[in-house]
């Protein structure tokens, strides 16, 4: 061996296991160290940091969020298994209000960032561009501004970005083009400007972009033709001008086309159809877009939407539809197709391979020609057929009898003739039923009182002739009737006048009736316009009409009353309109007229006397019409009528006084005896069922069987007074009701329940929830139970549309002013016109409910008063709820209507706003009131609720003149947040009453309506 070779030193046992334990701990200490210090700690505080810029939590969201648990487990956060990082933040619909803090930039394993649906505010911080393994960005309907980070391009994985429904400003940035891996980005109903940047080209992975209702102006650019993975493109609202690039319609994967209400021109290619054969939606509806409808169309065989309403185009419908087998909508209408020949209307042969085919829209076009019968073979899922302002004629098919599915069926204004079919009576669905302005014959059909859902029927401006039929009766429902312009002769049906759900509009006008007006009108009680002019009705005016309490507008013109207008008219408070010239009447003016917010009336060519009044209507000379009178004399001086006689005015003013005096001693008698009589039936009164009177009785067994045990699933409000619950009665198996089962534990729900049938039992309006029956039983443990069955109101409450993120559509400016209306009339008629007179006492968003039309319907009348009622000091212990009580009740006054007004004030400007009188902004120094008032000094849609703002400029009049509009709109904001600050006042004295404000928000209206 030599001895020079090197020799290896091994260590012994012991050193080997000394070191390896020393390494082990070496490194365990390190990775501790790093997670701790440098991983979990930073996440931690990071997490603590979100939370502190946090100030409202309703649900609890963070309640887990302390040091009692490992974050790892906090709600809404996953972390990584390996590292234990946050990997995941969600807290999505939580309520969740406040900023987002800078530090959630610190989680830099996140993955997923979900805050949708909460209400942050302020700006995105830049610090979210440091997320760079962030893959889902969802930061959707909050209330973030400010402009788009530029650095989010940090966010170099990032495939979805969702910053929709916020209020962001400024132009898309281009450096979201450097995300190169991004495949979905929405960014719609922001106030984004600049138009839609070339540079999106860039993300060649593009599957889904939305930028719908932003204020981008500008053109679409070519180059969103690279994104050949492009499935869905929605740009609806934007102000787009220019043509859709060709360069679109290459992308062969497209299923969704949405860009209504632009400016877009030129045509759509011939070979659309070719190219886009996955096409399940297509929607441009509301532009400027020319040529024929590309008959390729038809070989988008998945097509299920199609809406080219609202354009330019022009010619034949050469689609052939047999090959859209699963189209569900089809609208046409407001285009000039048409004007070919007698077969415009040929391609409704196609049409009958389309059995899930449910709306049918061709109306306000230029077809022609005959209605064919094939109509009749079209699906019998169609439930909306609009074939009106067109140029049909011939006869209405029988055949249209065969689409029972139909709800909406509008032909009006064509030029059909013939006899309306009596195979309409098989529509047993229909309620909305047009047949005006066209040129039919005969008589009107009696099955059309097979139609026992109808709510809107017009057959105006017709030839029809005979009697109204009296199978009307059946139709329930009805609250629309109109039957002008016709030759229809005979009597008013009485059974028609007692029709309850008559609520808007009945007019008769320009036929041939004769005969009295049936005192049975008077049950008309909910109905807003009367129209019997031109008629050959005679006879004094019935006293009963008084009983029409919810009337706007009355007219009698053009027949042969006679006799003096009967006091009982006194009751019409809420009459805009009335007209009852060219008739026979004789006597005074009544000087009630005076009191009415008329804003027009006529009583010319009458027989009419003695002096004209000189307040209310007639002061201004405009709005009153009197010629023909020739005994009239006095008013104002523009009138020019001769002054009165005093001497023939004392001496009526002497008789008056004496046949007052000589009839006093019998009249107090007998107001003495009926007032015993009264204060004896009273207390019997207050203890029955409001059933008992007028409404079917129910058991608790029906009602706990109507909305299935009560269960939660059919809640759909709680309160402190009761719950209620929604449910379908046996009687009426297809039509929901809302129970509320009064809390008896809780102190004052006896009373509540007490007062509420006694409220109901006195008043009804078409502004008041209408009530079905109540109930007062015990359950089957022995309980009390009491309950008030109320119409189902499908809209729900007006503080859901107004705080619930829950809804996808906000109410825009002429919603919320009809609302607002709607509300003003039931208390102007609880407050001026019900019999006794009702303070409200709790009037709020959550007591406001909507029906199927948005109509606003006030109810929980559980704190009401009646006027000249005493009640004990303990039943006045609450008054109202905080916020929207009048501060005089905090002083322990009694309530009153100027008590309703406040709430009515506060109400309106939470509407406008869309802050709550409870916000965390409001303190000592500034409440809602204030917060509103000052802004009527400066710019008042400042503290408008940006909803309504952007909302309301979906609407196409709107857009084509914006800046003049928006200057009209700026008015209407500011006059009706000055309704609200004036209702609002600290002293009840200086508040507007409702009648002031039912004036004040008509003029609003009409603004609005002349935009």
């Amino acid at each position: 061996m030599n001895s020079k070779q090197p020799v290896l030193c091994l260590p012994s046992s012991s050193h080997f296991h000394f070191l390896f334990y020393g390494l082990v701990i070496f490194l365990a200490f390190n990775t501790i160290s790093a997670s701790y210090s440098g991983g979990n700690e930073t996440d931690y505080h990071a997490l603590l940091k979100i939370k502190s810029l946090i100030t409202k939590d309703p649900y609890g969201a963070l309640t887990s969020w302390n040091n009692s648990l490992d974050f790892c487990n906090w709600a809404g956060i996953t972390c990584g298994k390996r590292h234990r990082r946050v990997t995941s933040l969600r807290l999505l619909s939580q309520g969740l209000e406040g900023f987002l803090s800078p530090h959630v930039g610190n989680l830099s394993f996140l993955r997923v960032l979900v805050l949708y649906n909460n209400s942050f505010q302020g700006a995105i911080p830049h610090e979210v561009g440091r997320l760079s393994r962030l893959g889902l960005l969802s930061l959707y309907n909050n209330k973030f501004n400010a402009v788009i980070p530029v650095n989010i391009s940090g966010c170099s994985n990032l495939e979805k970005l969702d910053l929709s429904n916020n209020e962001l400003v400024g132009s898309i940035p281009k450096e979201i083009s450097f995300l190169s891996k991004l495949t979905f980005l929405s960014l719609g109903s922001n106030k984004l400007t600049s138009g839609i940047p070339p540079f999106l080209g860039n993300l060649t992975l593009m599957e889904k972009f939305g930028v719908v209702n932003n204020p981008l102006g500008g053109s679409i650019p070519d180059t969103l033709g690279y994104w050949k993975n492009l499935k869905l493109f929605d740009a609806g609202i934007c102000n787009l001008n220019g043509i859709i690039p060709h360069s679109i319609f290459n992308l062969s994967l497209l299923t969704t086309i949405s860009l209504p209400y632009n400016q877009l021109i030129g045509s759509l290619p011939r070979t659309i159809g070719a190219k886009l054969r996955h096409l399940d939606f297509f929607d441009i509806h509301g532009n400027q877009l020319t040529g024929p409808l590309p008959p390729s169309i038809s070989n988008c065989s998945r097509l299920g939407f199609l809406d080219v309403g609202e354009n330019k185009f022009s010619g034949k419908v050469a689609v052939d539809f047999s090959k859209l087998r699963d189209i569900y909508s089809i609208r046409l209408a407001k285009n000039l197709f048409g004007s070919t020949g007698d077969d415009d209307m040929k391609f409704i042969d196609s049409l009958k391979n389309c059995t899930r085919l449910e709306k049918l829209g061709l109306d306000s076009c230029k077809f022609q020609g005959l209605l064919p019968r094939s109509i009749g073979n079209l699906s019998k899922q169609l439930s909306s057929l609009h074939l009106s302002a067109n140029q049909l004629h011939g006869n209405i098919p029988r055949s249209i009898g065969n689409l029972v599915g139909l709800q909406v069926l509008n032909l009006g204004g064509n030029q059909f003739t013939g006899n309306i079919p009596s195979t309409i009576g098989n529509l047993h669905k229909l309620q909305v039923f047009y047949l005006y302005e066209n040129q039919l014959l005969g008589k009107i059909p009696d099955a059309i009182g097979n139609l026992s859902l109808l709510i809107k029927l017009y057959l105006s401006s017709n030839m029809l002739e005979g009697v109204i039929p009296s199978s009307l009766k059946n139709c329930h429902s009805l609250l629309e009737l109109g039957l002008s312009n016709n030759k229809l002769s005979g009597e008013i049906p009485t059974q028609l006048l007692q029709l309850s759900s008559l609520s808007i509009i009945l007019d008769f006008s320009h036929n041939n009736l004769c005969g009295s007006l049936p005192i049975e009108v008077g049950d008309l009680n909910t109905l807003s316009l009367l129209d019997l002019s031109y008629n050959n009705l005679s006879g004094n005016i019935p006293s009963s009409l008084g009983g029409c309490a919810s009337l706007l507008g009355l007219s009698l013109r053009g027949n042969s009353f006679q006799g003096m207008i009967p006091q009982s008219l006194s009751s019409l408070k809420g009459l805009m309109v009335l007209d009852i010239s060219h008739n026979n009447l004789s006597g005074q003016i009544p000087r009630f007229f005076e009191r009415f917010s008329l804003e027009n009336l006529d009583i010319s060519f009458n027989d009419f006397e003695g002096e004209v009044p000189i307040l209310g209507v007639f002061v201004n000379a405009s709005a009153f019409s009197f010629s023909g009178n020739s005994k009239l004399c006095g008013g104002i001086v523009e009138l020019g009528l001769p002054k009165c006689k005093k001497l023939r005015n004392v001496k009526r003013k002497f008789q008056v006084f004496m046949i007052v005096i000589s009839t006093a001693s019998t009249l107090f008698t007998i107001i003495c005896l009926v007032y015993v009589w009264c204060k004896r039936k009273r207390k019997s009164q207050l203890a029955q069922s409001l059933a008992s009177k007028q409404c079917r009785k129910v058991s608790y067994n029906q009602l706990l069987k109507a909305t299935d045990g009560f269960s939660e699933a059919n809640l759909i409000g709680n309160g402190g007074s009761g719950s209620v619950y929604k449910g379908i009665l046996d009687e009426d198996n297809d039509k929901f009701v809302a129970v509320k089962v009064l809390h008896l534990q809780n102190q004052g729900a006896q009373r509540s329940f007490m007062r509420e049938c006694e409220v109901w039992r006195n008043i009804r309006h078409r502004n008041l929830l209408k009530i079905i029956t109540s109930c007062s039983s015990v359950d089957f443990q022995g309980n009390d139970f009491k309950a008030l069955v109320y119409e189902f109101m499908p809209n729900g409450s007006l503080h859901n549309w107004l705080h619930s993120g829950e809804r996808t559509s906000r109410l825009n400016l002429l919603q919320i002013i009809n609302i607002l209306m709607d509300v003003a009339f039931a208390l102007d008629y609880i407050h001026n016109q019900c019999v006794p007179l009702i303070v409200h006492g709790d009037l709020k968003p959550s007591n406001i409910l909507l029906d199927d039309d948005m109509v606003a319907h006030v109810g929980d009348f559980g704190l009401a008063r009646f006027f000249g009622i005493s009640y004990p000091h303990s039943s006045t212990g609450s008054r109202g709820t905080i916020g929207y009580a009048a501060p005089e009740y905090g002083l322990g006054n009694e309530m009153t209507s100027s008590g309703d007004v406040y709430s009515f004030g506060i109400l309106l400007l939470e509407v406008m706003t869309g802050k709550r009188p409870t916000d965390n902004i409001f303190n000592e120094d500034l409440s809602l009131h204030k917060f509103a008032s000052a802004a009527l000094q400066d710019h008042v849609t400042d503290v408008i609720d940006v909803n309504i703002l952007n909302v309301h400029q979906e609407d196409e009049t709107f857009k084509q003149n914006n800046e003049a509009n928006a200057n009209k709109i700026e008015e209407c904001l500011a006059l009706t947040v000055r309704i609200g600050v004036s209702c609002s006042l600290d002293s009840p004295q200086q508040r507007m009453d409702m009648k002031e404000v039912v004036y004040e928000l008509q003029h609003v209206l009409h603004m609005l309506q002349n935009i």
